[in-house]
């Protein structure tokens, strides 16, 4: 059984790992790596600053969309649940669009302060007294990310056109090179927090099967569940406030490693921790090389591998329920 356990662990580590150090190396322009380790120009600035920055943006947001996808599919029960279901990506879009559109500079923190207060707005409608229903979190969710495209359709509607470009940029998501101190404090808060989420692996298994069940094995299910709903909302939110709104990472990579792995969220969230990194470093990868020198939007990617997946997710289980 430990076994079982742990070796599709090491093999999603090793991927990771080979795509992390594999992915700098691929581009536009040729370098050599020997070259670049002695600081040899150009071949050490494309390396150290241009890929390498980009590369570890991809890995961490990767990582954090997909566990968050698992996490909400988990509390919410539903297959079709990722990391904008709850409206968070929704608000952090906001946030950004408000920035460009009044010409704040701190993009960032506004996108931040947008996921916070959908944040806010969603709990406090789920709330039902002491308890959190999954239910209507699910549904709050699904209104706020309504309202939040509307509203960012009436700032588009009013910007400029250098602003409506920026804007519209922001919207298909993508991923650039950045400061070495933003990754810093940004692996400083996702991966505790990914681990926080794994340490409690036990409990997401007892409450995907149900509250009542999770309940009369003792878990405090409005606890958890509010501890998810954070975790998750914090993991997007400071994802989409560096990269914008990219989607479908954490629809395919937890189903397909639950085809192949099972539901046992003690494999599930750390393989898909790590392979979610890998699968969004490839996308970003190929985003800047199939037709280079232009650049695909990462999340137009993701969206195209997505949509199809999507799509034969809905047709299964709609034939699950005729059967």
């Amino acid at each position: 059984m430990f076994r079982a356990h742990v070796w599709p662990i090491l093999i999603a580590v090793a991927v990771c790992a080979a795509t992390g150090l594999i992915a700098p190396l691929i581009g536009s322009t040729h370098i050599e790596l020997r070259r670049a380790m002695n600081h040899v120009t150009p071949d050490y600035e494309i390396l150290f600053f241009a890929r390498l920055p980009r590369v570890l943006l991809a890995l961490i947001g990767g990582a954090a969309l997909s566990v968050t996808g698992v996490l909400f599919q988990c509390m919410l029960r539903d297959p079709l649940a990722e990391p904008y279901t709850l409206g968070v990506s929704s608000g952090a879009s906001v946030g950004a669009v408000l920035g460009i559109c009044f010409g704040f500079r701190a993009t960032g923190l506004l996108s931040l302060a947008g996921a916070g207060g959908v944040l806010l707005i969603v709990l406090a409608i789920a709330m039902e007294g002491r308890r959190l229903s999954s239910f209507t979190l699910m549904l709050a969710g699904v209104t706020m990310n309504s309202i939040s495209f509307a509203v960012i359709l009436f700032l588009h509607n009013l910007a400029n056109f250098s602003q409506s470009f920026a804007i519209s940029r922001w919207l298909m998501g993508g991923l650039e090179a950045v400061e070495y101190s933003t990754l810093a404090w940004l692996a400083a808060v996702v991966l505790p927090v990914c681990a926080l989420v794994m340490w409690r692996a036990r409990e997401w298994n007892l409450l995907a099967i149900g509250d009542d069940w999770a309940a009369s094995r003792g878990v405090s299910t409005t606890a958890l569940t509010t501890f998810g709903y954070f975790a998750g909302s914090i993991l997007t939110g400071l994802v989409t406030s560096q990269t914008g709104p990219i989607g479908f990472v954490g629809l395919i990579v937890p189903h397909a490693l639950r085809l192949k792995l099972g539901a046992d969220h003690r494999v599930l969230l750390p393989c898909s921790f790590f392979v979610g990194a890998a699968f969004l470093c490839i996308c970003d990868t190929l985003s800047r090389t199939v037709i280079a020198p232009t650049e695909i939007p990462a999340g137009v990617l993701t969206a195209l591998a997505g949509g199809p997946f999507f799509i034969w997710l809905l047709r299964s289980r709609r034939r699950s329920l005729w059967l």
